[in-house]
């Protein structure tokens, strides 16, 4: 109690426009407020460790289900006012985690909350890379609402290349501009996608333009961050994929000074008619300012199996090893974490992962 007084005290010392107070190098710590992303980490690594027990076995519902469980218990104490506009689907379709779900402990800001406590639960189940536990929050109406269509097509880039694709140009060219920003050969520049029928023409197109490609089988929320990252082994993600994962994605994005399009890519007819009574333009190219309107946006994001954006959990006799990403949009500050848990500690009981020496057998 008395490290959490000492904390806020000094918080409300440092004022800020109080030109007295000297800036070093680096961040303007004359402006100091929370940052709710290191509180969601918490929340997406409950998720990773309950969903990586069920790595490899086949039961992707029950991988799922243990995530949801676990991400949906540590959210009730993060301090908001939050409601989940992006989540699991529908209240009759979903017990936890449904979309218009009130989450957070009812204090501090109403936020709008997208979470996928299992982004790759096929991955999970059948013990393939690049599984996640997911979340991104945003003030009140901030956060783009897909309405009934749940597919859309994507592109997302590095900060670097942003200025030299758009989802308007061709493949051709968007593969050059890439090549052109990162000084690359094209021959040398990859480009990540859904392994599915419908990205025969995408794939085509690629590869006449020289383009590696990685084909993915799901998870096209890593793709897309990896894309982003400079540092892995992606530099263009394309393709049609989820538009809840989209939106998650652009929120990253956003964090990350990256470039994320989309555009609604309807299913079948009726999907198409039901969008346009709805009032949505199909053919609008969705940027990053139109899926996440707000300039102060949380993201974070546990690795749940290995992958080209993190490592999955990794368990020991003590317990177990996490990596996630954290960001914020209005600092711009991205973190990456390893945390040890320790099995012995109760907090890890209380999510249900529980120590395996302790298990009948």
């Amino acid at each position: 109690m008395h490290a959490r007084t000492s904390i806020r005290a000094s918080s409300r010392s440092i004022k800020n426009d109080d030109p007295h107070v000297p800036r070093i190098g680096g961040p303007d710590y004359r402006r100091v407020s929370r940052n709710l992303a290191l509180d969601l980490v918490r929340v997406t690594e409950a998720g990773a460790l309950a969903g990586a027990r069920w790595l490899g076995k086949g039961d992707k519902e029950g991988a799922d289900q243990a995530a949801v469980d676990a991400m949906r218990h540590v959210l009730s104490f993060v301090p908001m006012r939050g409601t989940v506009v992006i989540g699991e689907g529908e209240k009759d379709e979903a017990p936890m985690l449904f979309n218009g779900e009130s989450v957070g402990d009812g204090t501090g800001d109403a936020m709008d909350v997208a979470v996928d406590p299992l982004d790759g639960t096929r991955l999970t189940a059948f013990g393939r890379d690049g599984a996640l536990s997911v979340i991104a929050i945003a003030p009140e109406g901030t956060l783009y609402d897909p309405g009934p269509v749940m597919y859309m097509d994507k592109l997302a880039v590095q900060k670097k290349a942003a200025g030299l694709v758009d989802l308007g140009n061709t493949v051709e060219q968007n593969i050059r501009g890439v090549a052109l920003a990162l000084e690359k050969e094209i021959d040398d520049v990859t480009v990540v996608m859904l392994d599915r029928p419908r990205h025969a023409e995408l794939l085509k197109s690629c590869r006449e333009a020289g383009a590696r490609i990685k084909l993915i089988t799901d998870g096209d929320v890593e793709a897309s961050v990896a894309a982003a990252t400079p540092s892995t082994n992606v530099d263009l993600m394309l393709g049609v994929g989820g538009t809840p994962e989209g939106v998650i994605s652009a929120t990253a994005l956003r964090c990350m000074g990256a470039k994320f399009q989309g555009r609604l890519a309807p299913r079948n007819d009726e999907e198409k008619d039901k969008a346009i009574r709805l009032g949505y333009t199909l053919d609008n190219i969705l940027n990053i300012e139109d899926l996440c309107k707000s300039g102060d946006v949380f993201f974070a994001a546990t690795g749940v199996s290995n992958g080209d954006l993190l490592k999955g959990v990794q368990f020991d006799a003590n317990g177990a090893i996490s990596h996630s990403i954290v960001m914020r949009s209005a600092s711009g500050t991205i973190r990456y974490m390893e945390t040890h848990h320790q099995w012995q500690k109760q907090t890890l009981q209380e999510i249900g992962v529980v120590d395996p020496r302790k298990v009948n057998r």
